[in-house]
């Protein structure tokens, strides 16, 4: 009997041990994806786990290893295949994969089936595709590895300008561990709208998404569906399951726009005097952490390994020591797991509570949402997990003198005390990255006094552009604001254009000068392509606003470009006016000379100066940036023959109605791969050049009836 309950029990764990082969290895059966127009894929799983393997399989077919590559070095064993270069980002990920780990186990099972099946994709990529990978590309990568994409590290550029600041002989050297933050360069940023039904023809609200950074950031279109869990349509950021997404499901949508927050604060604990390595605090001594962090990296034919040590307290990590005192970084997302799970369960939910119900998980720490739904709801929240400081904010290198529990930040401002409208007056949300005060100009802002480290008000110009395109009492269809997304108006030139018309004449101007003025004077005030006089004003503007790389990379202060700065008496019409007529007759008659050496005439189109250049692809394209004051952010680089190439700005554009069905346009600058080989390379930058839209394929008829390709991802021939 008992020899028969052995081989039963021993029967039952085989069984356990095939299903779960099978769904490791097998998970190709349970996935089909359907390309549509322009390569979109629809990804129908029967599992979340098999939607998490195909979503990892198209972002390596599509975008090539760098995915796979994200989460070798999430492991920590990036160095042993890339060599001691990689050592640094293994040493941090080591150090905090730990701590992260610990919550592994809390997550949702949704979730981790996620993770587990993108690791699936992943190691399946890389066994049918080894010659894509450095040598010794392991293809072991599981789901908690997945999961450590999601590390919260403390700021390193801060921690490096601290140090500076309090021993310049010590301040570590910039690292590719810094990066480059969103929302850092001149024209990072998105912009979002949402028109309630009171707003619109068809009684239906209607969102807006407008990302524009790099054409490198990685925007991802695509399509995850498993019946009855998950029905969603929007961006996959390359490299995770979960980066900032947006898009929309059945019921909802939402994007994301960049916003300015301070979610850490340096500490400078009191070093006890008569015990090493510890502080005083709480009338107390405590111990600092002392942990040591071992990493392996190629050497050669061989390993070898490195070992650092690192210190650390409750409070957070020990950034420097020196003075009597121990500094500290306390950090909003210290040791937060679960901002998968956030994303997760907002595009799974199905109301305005359920998504809010997610929101308040504080796992996502930063960014403006913006929000629609079939139920006709529009909202808007400035996101922050914001620290409720017990003292006056200070700036970014001030560290507060702490003492005891009291003296440092415990606990986040509430989610309800956030700024946010909820359906207000006029019909509209909207944000361009400037602060949330400005929303609704209809309606003020809720709670923006209560806490100091609020952002403060700031309006940009391109917010104002946005704001006189929708602050009024017209009916939009979906098409029209696809339509207004594409305005090519340079409000820079409202505000400046008649004092430069002024001056000039004013100046007893010579034949050629008198000549590009009336140029000026005729001009829209536009960037769009065929536009005349665009090129002109844009390259006297840089010249005037002091823009001169490599000497001089940012603008003069706007005190010293605009008559009148920016004030919140005015917020709408300011900044205006030219603060130096004089300096702007100077840049004028350099302009003049200047677009001649570059482009051989004064009066040159701007699209046949500005173009998108992209495979076979070389057409021009209408849009500038933020210091133009333009709603269609546009980035260039210079090529060799002058012309000036896009390469950031708009890159993927949705708008979407919330009727019974949702109804969608969209865009992607750069396709669905940068791979020049791909079909899907260069296959939307004529119609992205051109301000045009593709119909979004969402119900399964559509879907079907517009299928190009089928395939089951990492299928046994």
């Amino acid at each position: 009997m008992k020899r028969k309950k052995c081989s039963s029990v021993l029967a039952i764990l085989l069984l356990v041990s095939a299903v779960s082969a099978f769904s490791q290895g097998e998970l190709w059966r349970q996935v089909e994806v359907i390309r549509t127009d322009k390569g979109v894929p629809h990804i129908r799983a029967e599992n979340l786990r098999a939607a998490g393997y195909a979503l990892a399989w198209l972002q390596l077919e599509d975008h090539g290893p760098g995915t796979a590559m994200n989460v070798l070095r999430a492991s920590g064993r990036g160095a042993l295949v890339l060599g001691y270069e990689a050592i640094e980002a293994d040493l941090v990920n080591r150090r905090f994969r730990d701590r992260h780990l610990q919550g592994y186990d809390k997550l949702q099972k949704e979730t981790r089936d996620v993770y587990e099946g993108f690791a699936a994709g992943v190691n399946r990529f890389i066994e049918l595709n080894p010659e894509k990978f450095p040598p010794g590309m392991p293809k072991d990568m599981t789901g908690r590895d997945v999961s450590c994409l999601e590390i919260v590290a403390p700021n390193a550029r801060k921690v490096r300008d601290l140090i500076a600041k309090l021993n310049p002989a010590a301040a570590p050297q910039r690292s590719a561990l810094d990066g480059d933050e969103e929302g850092e360069g001149p024209d990072d940023g998105s912009n979002a709208w949402a028109l309630a039904p009171s707003r619109t023809k068809s009684g239906k609200a209607i969102l807006l998404r407008n990302p524009h950074l790099n054409w490198n950031a990685g925007y991802y279109e695509a399509h995850m569906t498993v019946p009855g869990v998950i029905d969603f349509y929007g961006d996959f950021r390359i490299g995770g399951p979960f980066a900032v997404i947006g898009g929309f499901n059945k019921d909802l949508g939402f994007s994301t726009t960049n916003n300015a927050q301070d979610l850490d604060q340096f500490y400078a604990l009191d070093a006890d005097p008569a015990k090493a390595d510890h502080y005083l605090f709480d009338g107390g001594s405590v111990p600092l952490k002392r942990d040591l962090v071992t990493t392996q990296f190629k050497n050669g034919d061989g390993v070898s390994s490195e070992t650092r040590e690192f210190w650390s307290t409750p409070l957070g990590p020990v950034v420097y020591r020196g003075g009597g005192k121990i500094y500290i970084m306390k950090y909003a997302g210290d040791g937060e797991y679960r901002a998968g799970e956030q994303f997760l369960r907002m595009m799974r939910a199905k109301s305005l509570a359920e998504w809010k119900d997610a929101m308040r998980m504080r796992a996502r720490l930063t960014s403006n949402f913006t929000y629609a739904d079939r139920a006709g709801n529009i909202f808007y929240v400035w996101n922050a997990s914001l620290p409720k400081l017990p003292h006056p904010p200070t700036d970014e290198t001030t560290a507060v003198s702490a003492r005891k529990t009291a003296d440092v930040w415990t606990e986040y401002v509430p989610f309800d005390s956030l700024p946010q409208f909820l359906n207000p007056a006029g019909g509209y949300v909207h944000n361009e990255n400037s602060s949330p005060h400005y929303t609704n100009v209809r309606t003020p802002v809720n709670t923006v006094d209560a806490y100091p480290n609020f952002e403060p008000a700031r309006l940009s110009l391109r917010s104002q552009l946005a704001l006189q395109l929708i602050d009024n009492d017209e009916k939009f269809s979906l098409e029209d604001i696809v339509r207004l997304k594409h305005n090519y108006r340079a409000l820079t030139a409202d505000r400046v254009k008649p004092d430069l018309i002024a001056a000039v004449k004013g100046s007893n101007p010579n034949a050629e000068t008198a000549s590009a003025l009336e140029l000026i004077e005729k001009w829209d005030n536009t960037a769009s392509a065929e536009s005349r006089g665009s090129v002109l004003f844009q390259i006297w503007w840089t010249h005037y606003s002091g823009i001169r790389p490599p000497e001089r990379q940012q603008p003069f202060p706007e005190s010293q470009r605009f008559a009148k700065v920016w004030t919140t008496a005015e917020p709408l019409t300011t900044p205006s006016g030219l603060a130096d007529k004089k300096r702007a007759v100077g840049s004028f008659a350099w302009a003049i000379d200047e677009i001649k050496r570059r482009h051989g005439a004064v009066d040159v189109a701007w699209g046949d100066v500005h173009r998108v250049r992209r495979g076979k692809v070389d057409v021009p394209i209408g849009g500038c940036g933020n210091d133009l004051g333009c709603f269609r952010i546009m980035g260039f680089t210079r090529a060799d023959d002058g012309k000036m190439i896009a390469n950031s700005g708009d890159c993927w554009v949705i708008a979407v109605e919330f009727g019974d069905t949702p109804r969608a346009y969209s865009v992607l600058a750069y396709g669905q791969s940068p791979l020049p080989t791909s079909p899907y390379h260069a296959d939307q930058a004529e119609m992205f050049a051109k301000g045009e839209m593709k119909k979004v394929a969402f119900t399964r008829a559509d879907i079907d009836a517009g299928a190009i390709v089928r395939f089951r991802p990492g299928e046994k021939k």
